[in-house]
Order: structure tokens, then C-alpha cells, then sequence
């Protein structure tokens, strides 16, 4: 009997070419991974706008003319600690749901849990509900962790180790664009086409109907229905470790050092960006004092619209242009490094005094590469996990461990301020030493990574040798 004749190799289709701008797309990987762009694309358009209703339905200071501690900016902050509270929930929850049902169902689900509630609030918000803001502030916190951690967590069980290496920087683009995209989307919405923030309670529920419609197109290609052994391996793990989050993530070494490194970031970036307000504070206060005909109300927020816009815009050129060159040149080490190796330059700078021009150069450095090249090591470390833990030890981590980085950095923030007497380079100082620590972190996460990576590619081809498999970057 004659072999049978091999397959002929699948020719690049003009998506594919056109992507090779920016990054290693392969023949027939195109039409995939722009699918898969849209629906990044469409979360974070959605979220921005769901973001923008937040703030007016707390910021309001009373209620019934009476102050309340469920609004204004002290609502804000008990909100902040009530999300990290939620979650101790909403992990075990979402674990259980995941452990009884089918990825198809898993990525439908979640989307129209979120919708339903999108829905009860704009009917609570007719029927003018008490305290209805603050649970609003409380599940967006929620909500914007949640539902893009699940999608990464889609994108880790979809494609190899090597496909996720060359592919999720493109992705990730999606993000970067939909971030600005969804601001201004609801600034039109707002001042031209004069649109109650309720009725875009309504638009965020129909993008995220989108989404989740783009999902299925994704799950209905070939790729994603093909035999994958990469994707198929499981470990041994028990219903009751699927279903506690938590209990995955502290029984292995691996996910515990991704937590903390999490931790470690959210708590430099969110004391950097109080260090940032003080600077832009008291620029304002010099600004008005040589021209008290100036509003430092105005200048604050004309400041905040300019930075945000240029970090938005660096975002983008970074994630389009540099980070899917930064793996292919350095591998998983290249992004899990960068943004501690730039945040060292940064609170360097601020440490040693620099001016107000500096810190607002040195804190766009630090954002737009945490929005860009973190995001997409935060992606790619999860690619040599099996299915239970990409879904549910991933959104344990991306939820409730980075909202308890940011707990951290408001205690630490009150420690120094009330008993400590810091300033702005103090507090620089000490997030100089987080960050040692934060390399020393990274660096086991990224040996750990490697020690995972092989054991998984040789559960998953074990018919190869140690010697024939490519050891990850």
C-alpha cells in the first residue's frame, strides 16, 4: 500500500499577509486572530463606557439631601475595599459554574450573566433604588477583571504554547484600541448625541451581546475544533479544587508567585499614581497662584485628558509595533522584565527629585508599557496550565489578587502619609525596594514557567524526547 499523501500547505491569505506587519502570522491563523482582536476590542469598548456611567451615579454627594457614605468620593473608597470582599465570592462561584459546564456554555454564560445584570440596573435605575451607585461601583470593579480575564483564559485554551507566543502581542492590539475607542465613544454619546447614561446601560449590554456572538464565530473554525494535544492534556485535579479558586492557587508554587507578582505591580503603579496626583496638585496650586484667573479644576482635568491620551497613543505603538518583537527577540523573559526594568527608571527619576515635566514623562513610560507589554506577559504566562487552571486559577489571580494589590498601596499610602509624614519621593523610595523584590519575583516565575512548559509539552507529545522539544525562551 502506497502512504498517503501529506496535505498541501495551506497558502497565506491576504488577512494573513496583512498582519505580518505585526507579528509571526501564520497560513491560515489570520482570520482567527482578528476575530479574536474584534472581541478584545469590543470588552473594552464596552467597559469604558460602562466605566463612565460609574462615576456620576457615585460622585453624587447626597441623597434625599442628606450625605451619604455609599457616595462621593468616600463611597469610592469603601467601594474599592467591598470589591475585594465580592470576590471572595465570586471566585468560588465562578469555579463551580465552570466545573459543571462545557467551554461553549462557559464563554456564553458569563457574557449574559453580566448582560442580566446590566439589565437589572438600568431597571433599578428607573425605579431610583438606594445605594444604588455604590453596588453599581462595586460590580463594574468586578466586571472589568472578570470578563477580561475570562477571555485570555479562552485565549490560553485555544492555542498552543508556541501559537499564544506569536499570536496574543496582535491580540492584544485589540485592547490597547479599544480603551480610547470606548472613551470617546462615550464622550459622544454624552455631549452629542445627548444620551442619558442609563440608555448606554443599553449599548454596553448589546456589545456585549456582540461578543459574545464572536465567540462562537471563533469556536465554529476549524482551528478551534481541531485535536489539539496541547490543549486536551489535564492535570489531576479534584471538582473541589476546580471549584476553589483559592485552594488552586495556594497549593501550587507556580500560581502563587504569579499572584505576588501581581501584587507587587499593582501596588507600585497604584502608589505611582498617587504620587503623580500629588505632582499634578500641586503644579495646579502653582499655576493658580501665578494666575489666579486660572481654575485648578480645569487644569487638573485638562492635565488628566492630555496624559491619558498620550499614554493611549503610546499604548497602541507599543503593542502594535514592539512587543510581538519583543518575544520574538527574548521570549516570555523580554515582557515579564520590561515594565520593572522601565518602573525602576521611573521612581529612580523621582526619587533623585526630578521636576514635574520628568514625573509626567517618566509615569506615561511606565503606564502605557504596563497597558501593553505587561498585559500580554500577564496573557502569555498561563499558556503551559491546563484547562481548569487557565479558567479558574487564572481568574482568581486577575481578580481578587490584583484588587488586593491595590488595597495594599491604599494602606501603604495611609501608613506613610498619617504616620510616617512621607512625600512623593519617599514614597518613591520605597517603591524602588517593591521592585527589587518584583524582579526577584519574576525572576522564579519566569524558571517556574520554563519547568511547566516542558513537563507540559512532553504530557502532550510523549512520543518526543527532552532533547527534540525547544525549550521556551
Amino acid at each position: 500500500m502506497t502512504a498517503p499523501k501529506p496535505a498541501p500547505p495551506l497558502k497565506p491569505t491576504p488577512v494573513d499577509v496583512a498582519l505580518k506587519l505585526f507579528g509571526d502570522v501564520r497560513a491560515g491563523e489570520g482570520f482567527g486572530v482578528v476575530l479574536m482582536l474584534l472581541n478584545i476590542f469590543i470588552i473594552l469598548v464596552a467597559y469604558y463606557l460602562i466605566k463612565t456611567i460609574r462615576e456620576p451615579l457615585i460622585l453624587v454627594t447626597a441623597v434625599d439631601g442628606k450625605a451619604s457614605l455609599f457616595k462621593g468620593p468616600e463611597g469610592k473608597a469603601y467601594a474599592a475595599a467591598a470589591q475585594a470582599l465580592v470576590l471572595i465570592g465570586f471566585v468560588p462561584l465562578y469555579g463551580w459554574f465552570m466545573s459543571r459546564v462545557s467551554r461553549r456554555k462557559l464563554i456564553i454564560g458569563v457574557p449574559l450573566f453580566f448582560m442580566a445584570c446590566l439589565e437589572l440596573f438600568y431597571l433599578g435605575a428607573l425605579a431610583q433604588v438606594p445605594f444604588l451607585g455604590f453596588v453599581f461601583y462595586v460590580w463594574v470593579g468586578i466586571f472589568s477583571l472578570a470578563i477580561i480575564a475570562q477571555f485570555w483564559s479562552y485565549a490560553n485554551d485555544l492555542y498552543t504554547r508556541e501559537a499564544g507566543d506569536r499570536l496574543f502581542a496582535i491580540i492584544g492590539i485589540g485592547m490597547s484600541v479599544g480603551a480610547p475607542v470606548g472613551s470617546y465613544a462615550a464622550v459622544l454619546l454624552i455631549e452629542r448625541a445627548k444620551m442619558s447614561l442609563y440608555s448606554m446601560l443599553q449599548i454596553s449590554a448589546g456589545l456585549l451581546g456582540l461578543h459574545m456572538l464572536l465567540l462562537l464565530a471563533v469556536e465554529h473554525l476549524p482551528s478551534s475544533r481541531a485535536p489539539n494535544p496541547e490543549r486536551t492534556a489535564r492535570a489531576k485535579v479534584s471538582r473541589a479544587e476546580v471549584v476553589n479558586g483559592f485552594k488552586m492557587v495556594f497549593q501550587h508554587r507556580y500560581f502563587r508567585l504569579i499572584a505576588l507578582l501581581l501584587i507587587l505591580l499593582n501596588l507600585v503603579n497604584t502608589t505611582g499614581e498617587y504620587i503623580l496626583s500629588e505632582a499634578v496638585t500641586e503644579a495646579a496650586k502653582a499655576a493658580v497662584a501665578a494666575d489666579p484667573s486660572l481654575d485648578m479644576g480645569a487644569f487638573i482635568g485638562a492635565f488628566y485628558g492630555r496624559f491619558f491620551s498620550v499614554v493611549n497613543i503610546a499604548t497602541i505603538a507599543i503593542q502594535a509595533l514592539v512587543v510581538s518583537r519583543l518575544v520574538k527577540w527574548f521570549g516570555i523573559r523580554g515582557v515579564l522584565y520590561a515594565l520593572p526594568i522601565v518602573a525602576f527608571g521611573v521612581y529612580g527619576l523621582i526619587a533623585a527629585g526630578v521636576g514635574f515635566t520628568a514625573t509626567r514623562w517618566a509615569k506615561t513610560a511606565e503606564n502605557s508599557t504596563d497597558y501593553s507589554v505587561m498585559n500580554t506577559a500577564r496573557a502569555m504566562l498561563w499558556l503551559p496550565t491546563t484547562r481548569e487552571q487557565k479558567y479558574v486559577a487564572k481568574q482568581t489571580v486577575d481578580t481578587f489578587f490584583v484588587r488586593l494589590g491595590d488595597l495594599a498601596s491604599a494602606g501603604l499610602v495611609a501608613v506613610g502619609l498619617h504616620w510616617l509624614s512621607f512625600g512623593p519621593r519617599s514614597f518613591a523610595v520605597v517603591n524602588l525596594v517593591i521592585i527589587s523584590c518584583w524582579v526577584g519575583v519574576a525572576f522564579w516565575v519566569y524558571r517556574e514557567y520554563r519547568r511547566l512548559a516542558m513537563a507540559h509539552a512532553l504530557e502532550a507529545h510523549p512520543e518526543g524526547d527532552v532533547g527534540s522539544l525547544q525549550p521556551p525562551k
